[in-house]
């Protein structure tokens, strides 16, 4: 399991300096049911804008 997850959205809750990511766990999903072909077809469901 990954040690370090990165991350560039500085409007999310989770964003921490060096463009970390501090949630518990991450949620990714495809807009292609369980199959992508690549990156541009998932989303992280972890994200939460920052209040």
């Amino acid at each position: 399991m990954a040690q370090d997850v990165l991350c560039e959205v500085n409007s999310c809750k989770y964003w921490a300096a060096g463009n970390k990511c501090n949630a518990s766990s991450i949620y990714v999903v495809s807009h292609r049911g369980k199959h992508a072909s690549n990156s541009e077809e998932t989303d992280c469901r972890t994200f939460e804008p920052k209040i």
